[in-house]
């Protein structure tokens, strides 16, 4: 089902002004441009009145897809849900802004059930949970990830419901990543944005991180709910080559890597180039609780790890570093193979005390360029 764009929703952000470092890339060479906010959404171009019918349609406007990473309600975010319209303010105008939000939701949702057996840690939200992530202005959040069943099955009858109610109370809000068997799991998020179509699938391969947990039988399948779980990417690849035939933008948000490992794996190097393969046009992904490298691979952009994002522990200066990637991302004109993205910007944050991002300057801004630039290196990325 394709989900009408909300517009005009409210930014939560007290009138504080936000500073942006844009790290950007041009489709031809890269270039640093000087702060300011993410990138514009200039009004949908109307056709030329004209009698011919062989006319040809003005190209349709970019889009902007603004991505973040690990989000849950832990600590001393859990009692921000008190409030779920307010529970991300003041972190979230930079997503709020873009035609298309995205994050990871690194949590159960729900009531009841049992912690995971042998997991050192189990998180579990409140299905109020959704409620905040749509007030914040995020259309998407995937719960693929090795924490979307820390309770077990048997919460996830109430977060079905939950999610369900969310969408009728907010229909800009769509969960991807899980579902009641494989297909459901697998099946992307459609928004239209003028006429651009941007499908988003999320899935797993944390499983096969011999450091994490140990989560792979949550895996959907024909018969069972669970995440979408791509360690055999088969049915994943499937899923983004039946998005590209009838999609414009294909995004998938992966969950995977090793925790703590600041370049990326064999393992997700290999899996990205067979994604935009399959058609995918921006991989992003999460797990390694830091950032990684992000760049061109292929036809398309890749960001490795976005790291935390709203966390209630900041263990460390890289878990701690954060930041919103905006993608501004032109559409594939009639004819044409695929969409470009034509620039990725991004707004460097630190988690504070109170698990939320808050937007740097200065020297910390400038040390976040300088971890970018390391970290691209070690990916073999360029911009």
């Amino acid at each position: 089902m394709t989900l009408g764009r909300r517009r005009g929703r409210v930014a939560l952000v007290a009138g504080v002004a936000v500073l942006t470092m844009i790290v950007a890339c041009s489709s031809e060479e890269p270039s640093a441009e000087p702060p300011s906010g993410p990138p514009s959404s200039p009004a949908a171009t109307a056709p030329t009145p004209t009698s011919d019918p062989t006319s040809v349609r003005s190209p349709p406007r970019p889009v902007t897809i603004a991505v973040a990473g690990d989000v849950h309600f832990e600590g001393v975010l859990r009692e921000r849900l008190d409030d779920p319209a307010t529970a991300l303010a003041p972190a979230t105008k930079t997503l709020a802004d873009a035609d298309v939000a995205i994050v990871n939701l690194e949590t159960s949702v729900g009531t009841g059930g049992s912690p995971e057996p042998g997991k050192r840690y189990t998180f579990q939200a409140p299905p109020r949970a959704f409620t905040a992530l749509a007030a914040a202005g995020i259309d998407v959040a995937t719960m693929a990830n090795n924490h979307a069943l820390d309770y077990g099955r048997e919460p996830l009858p109430g977060t079905f419901a939950a999610i369900d109610d969310a969408a009728a109370a907010d229909p800009a809000l769509a969960v991807v990543g899980i579902g009641q068997d494989a297909d459901e799991a697998f099946r992307p998020a459609r928004i239209e944005v003028d006429g651009t179509i941007v499908a988003t699938i999320g899935a797993t391969v944390a499983a096969a991180d011999p450091t994490a947990d140990p989560t792979g039988h949550w895996a959907a399948t024909d018969r069972s709910a669970g995440t979408a779980d791509a360690i055999r990417p088969t049915r994943l690849l499937s899923a983004v080559e039946a998005a590209d035939r009838s999609a414009d933008v294909v995004v998938v948000y992966m969950h995977w890597g090793i925790q703590g490992e600041r370049c990326p794996s064999e393992g997700q190097r290999t899996l990205a180039a067979d994604l935009f393969e399959a058609g995918a046009d921006i991989v992003v992904g999460s797990h390694t609780h830091g950032l990684q490298g992000d760049g061109r691979m292929a036809d398309g952009y890749v960001a490795y790890g976005l790291g935390n994002y709203a966390w209630y522990t900041q263990a460390s200066e890289p878990t701690s570093m954060t930041g919103v990637l905006t993608f501004t991302v032109r559409p594939p004109p009639s004819g044409a193979a695929r969409a470009r993205v034509t620039k990725a910007a991004w707004e460097p944050a630190r988690i504070g005390a109170d698990g939320l991002p808050a937007p740097v300057a200065g020297s910390a801004a400038a040390g976040f360029g300088a971890e970018l630039a390391t970290l691209r290196e070690c990916a073999g990325l360029g911009r």
